[in-house]
Formats: structure tokens, C-alpha cells, sequence
């Protein structure tokens, strides 16, 4: 096909030379051509190429009527599913390569007789008027921390004017989640917007409270900043668009960060969170111009942040446990009986009896899941090994793999003692040194040994006779430096 560049270049070279040949060739095309479009003068794009007939037979045109019908019952028919119903319909009379020609069909029909698509229609940002949030999972990132696999999401907070962004980790949509991150941006800010919007948080007013609970709590944090919340409705993602379109753009400028860095695996999470403020700092500084005519405009924040974490009033069972957003937790078997306060944080429920904190547990996410301390109950279980074979949350006392290991070795050597001594060997985890008795078990298991208790408290005493505290002689002071001191201090008080 000839292309207006090769046309301007032909007339261009006949102007110049006169030779019809020479012109062709140059512009690449044959001579009857170019003699073609030196006679008529105009570009190929303004010829008319409309074609009023078909060069080859419609394949669907004893069934098109059919298809359009089953189209305008349910515009959502794909071509393939229809090509698919055809063949089945008639068969035989359809080759697999004609669905592309159905396709295209379909195509025109959606264009030209189908329903009319939702139209999204651009907004106008204006500086210190919306911030939008969300959550964001960062597993695809393959981020560790001491080896370990780090699954996490950010709360990530943005002003679409100037697209000034920050971040929280957090381990779940919850609203003790939201509200710290929504209240870590805005003092990082400095500031606060007119309008905060966010989505519907299905998850976390199903999982974690009522719907009224939540409202109630969310428009508490409004009222305290001044704020005005505003909800997406219900899969219309494009109506936070901003912050979705940073999710994506962030974790991709986290990607290019950690092959820099040449490793996604931190220390801590503390040096993961500032691996992520650094970036966060790094991609604003290209914002600060219309970031400062938001902050010109911001309204001020409020004396102090709020500290709207939830109370719970449970009661300890006799299994030294409580039951805390649908989690079972361990606590001390004194507490048996009694009902305590339980203050719920993003991360961690802290646990209040008689005006007083009394234990901090790590936060589980999702629903009936468990977590048993085994310093909490071990005292009881030794008393009652039987107890240990069925009990419910057995699994829960295995600290780590190797204990785990132990206690099957135990139950090679002796089914019968291996409950009572692996009870014996967690007791002694619990009051001498966790990672102690683990270390000694791990020898054990290397060197094929007879697991006992006696012989891992053994092991645990050698050890503190090896690593005993040394003894420290501190030879007596001469008390005559001090007059010599004395002396010097007059000396100089004394010179004019």
C-alpha cells in the first residue's frame, strides 16, 4: 500500500527532476503508480475507499439474526461462547478459523447496536481539598525479614493534586488500621484536607465490628480532624483512582529500590520501615511546587491525635483462654474466672485487670484461629500430662520444628513416657531459656542421643557453668589522689 510520505516524495522529485521514472523509483514505488498519483493530484488517505460489496461469502449469514437476537436478550455474550454454541448447532458447518470473523461481528454490533458503555468523566483537582486511602497488598514484592517471609499490606495515603503519598504497614483492613495510618499522614503532612475518601471496608466492618460500630467510630475520627468522610460505592474502583493508580506505580518503584539494593530481605521490619519512608521521601520531592499550594490551604490539625482504640470486656475461661474478635487467646492461668479489659490496637491487644496492664498479645488476623502460650499453661499440664494427648490446641506447644522433632523422638523411644517428658522438656523451656533447651534438643537429635528431661537440664547446667558470671576484683582506692586534687583546685581558685 502506497503512503502519503511516498506520494509527497514522488511529486517532490518530479518537480525537481521531470523524470516520471527517476521519481518512482526514488519515492519506491513502480512507474504506472506513479503515474497514477501524478495524474490525480491527491494523497492516498484522501481517496474515498468505501466498498459497498463483499469479496468473499458471509459465513453467518443464515445465522446472524439468530445471534443478535441472543445478543439483544444479553449484550454479555463473548464471540467465542457464541462461535462455540453455533458449532454445537450445526455441526460440521463451522471451522474453528472462522471465529475470528465472528469476532469481528460482535464487535461492530457492540459499536453500533449495543448497549452504551459507563462513561468516566475527568475531575478537577483542587489543591488541599480530597485525600484518598486505601489498602495494598505487598506479597508480590517478595519482601523478608530475617529470612522469613514478611506477608503485609500498606495503607497508603494520597492527595491527588499534587499526588503527595505515605504509608503504613499493616497486617489487615481493620479500623485500628485505617485510623493509625490515616493519622500517621496527616501529621506527617502537617495538615488536614477538606474530604477523606476511601472505600467501603467490607472487610473489615465484616470481620471485625457492625456496620453501625464502624460508621460510629469512622465519622468519631472525622469529627476529631475536622473531616469529611466519602465512601466509593461498591466496585467502582475508578472512584479513587488516584490511590489505585499509586498502589501500582509505589510497589513498582519498591521493586526497582530492592534490585538496587540487591536484596528484598531487612534486618528488622523497623529497617523495612524506613527502607519504604526513604522512598516515600524520594518520590515526593519531585511534588513539592503543588504540594506547597496544598499545604497554603490545609486546614490546621488538632491539638493532640486520637486515640480511639477499642475496649473489650471478656472473661478468662477455665481453659485459660479468652475469645477476642472471633481469636482464642492464652493467658495466665491466675487470671481464671475473672473479667478483664482487652484494648484493642492495630497490632496487638493489650490486656487491662484491676487498673492495670497486665499482658501484651500479638494481634491475629482473620477468624477462629489460635494462639496459646505454653508459659501460660505448662505448670498445669505437667501436673496432668494425660491432657496433652488430646488437647485441643496441642499444636500450639511446639515453639519451633525442632521441638517438634524432639517430641516425635520421644515417642519413638517410648509412647507411653514420651507425652510426660516432652512436658518436662517444655517446663524447662519455660523457665530456664527457650532457645537454650532448643539448641541442646537440636544436639540430641544430630547425634542420635536419648531425649530426656534429666539430660537436657544437664546440658542446661554445664552451660551455666561454662558461662557463669566471671568474678570482677576492683583493687581499693588510694585515698591520697584526693588531696592531690584537692590541692590543684585551690592552686587554681587562688590565681588572680
Amino acid at each position: 500500500m502506497v503512503s502519503d510520505s511516498q506520494v509527497k516524495q514522488l511529486l517532490k522529485a518530479l518537480r525537481r527532476e521531470g523524470n516520471l521514472r527517476q521519481a518512482s523509483l526514488k519515492a519506491g514505488m513502480d512507474r504506472k503508480t506513479g503515474r497514477k498519483y501524478a495524474r490525480l493530484g491527491r494523497m492516498p488517505s484522501q481517496r474515498e475507499h468505501v466498498r459497498g460489496y463483499r469479496t468473499r461469502e458471509d459465513p453467518f449469514r443464515g445465522v446472524w439474526e439468530e445471534i443478535r437476537r441472543m445478543l439483544d436478550t444479553n449484550a454479555g455474550w463473548e464471540a467465542r461462547t457464541l462461535f462455540g454454541y453455533l458449532q454445537r448447532r450445526y455441526p460440521g458447518r463451522f471451522e474453528d478459523g472462522q471465529v475470528r470473523t465472528l469476532q469481528r461481528r460482535v464487535k461492530a454490533w457492540r459499536a453500533t447496536e449495543g448497549p452504551g458503555k459507563e462513561v468516566f468523566f475527568p475531575q478537577e483537582h483542587r489543591p488541599g481539598q480530597v485525600c484518598e486511602s486505601d489498602f495494598t497488598h505487598m506479597g508480590r514484592l517478595g519482601i523478608t525479614v530475617g529470612g522469613q517471609a514478611f506477608p503485609h499490606l500498606l495503607y497508603h495515603l494520597v492527595l491527588p493534586y499534587s499526588n503527595w503519598e505515605t504509608g503504613t504497614i499493616c497486617f489487615g483492613e481493620s479500623y485500628e488500621s485505617l485510623s493509625e495510618g490515616l493519622q500517621n499522614g496527616l501529621w506527617e503532612l502537617g495538615g488536614v484536607p477538606e474530604w477523606h475518601r476511601t472505600d467501603r471496608l467490607s472487610v473489615a466492618v465484616h470481620q471485625e465490628c457492625s456496620r453501625e460500630e464502624f460508621t460510629a467510630r469512622y465519622e468519631g475520627l472525622m469529627r476529631h480532624y475536622g473531616m469529611k468522610g466519602q465512601a466509593t460505592q461498591a466496585g467502582k474502583a475508578h472512584e479513587k483512582g488516584d490511590v489505585e493508580q499509586r498502589h501500582r506505580r509505589y510497589k513498582d518503584a519498591v521493586g526497582q529500590a530492592l534490585l538496587l539494593r540487591g536484596s528484598g530481605d531487612f534486618a528488622s521490619r523497623e529497617e523495612y520501615a524506613v527502607f519504604l519512608a526513604g522512598l516515600f521521601r524520594q518520590l515526593n520531592a519531585g511534588r513539592r511546587k503543588r504540594l506547597a499550594e496544598e499545604l497554603a490551604v490545609l486546614r490546621p490539625l488538632p491539638s493532640r491525635r486520637l486515640d480511639d482504640r477499642r475496649w473489650l470486656k471478656v472473661r478468662v475461661g477455665p481453659s485459660s483462654t479468652i475469645r477476642a474478635l472471633h481469636n482464642v487467646y492464652s493467658v495466665h492461668s491466675r487470671l481464671i474466672g475473672e473479667w478483664v479489659q482487652v484494648r484493642v490496637s492495630a497490632e496487638e491487644l493489650e490486656l487491662w485487670y484491676g487498673q492495670r496492664a497486665v499482658d501484651r498479645l500479638p494481634r491475629m488476623r482473620g477468624e477462629y484461629k489460635s494462639r496459646i502460650n505454653y508459659r501460660h499453661i505448662i505448670g498445669w499440664l505437667v501436673r496432668k500430662p494425660g491432657a496433652f494427648a488430646q488437647y485441643r490446641y496441642r499444636e500450639e506447644l511446639f515453639p519451633s520444628t525442632t521441638y517438634r522433632l524432639a517430641y516425635d523422638r520421644l515417642r519413638t523411644q517410648s509412647a507411653a513416657r514420651a507425652d510426660r517428658e516432652y512436658l518436662k522438656v517444655l517446663e524447662l523451656a519455660a523457665r530456664r531459656s527457650e532457645r537454650g533447651v532448643e539448641s541442646i534438643l537440636r544436639l540430641l537429635l544430630e547425634t542420635a542421643q536419648s531425649i530426656e528431661a534429666k539430660v537436657v537440664a544437664a546440658h542446661l547446667e554445664s552451660e551455666d557453668e561454662r558461662t557463669g558470671t566471671p568474678d570482677v576484683e576492683v583493687p581499693p582506692v588510694p585515698l591520697a589522689i584526693y588531696d592531690v586534687v584537692l590541692s590543684r583546685k585551690e592552686a587554681l581558685e587562688c590565681r588572680p
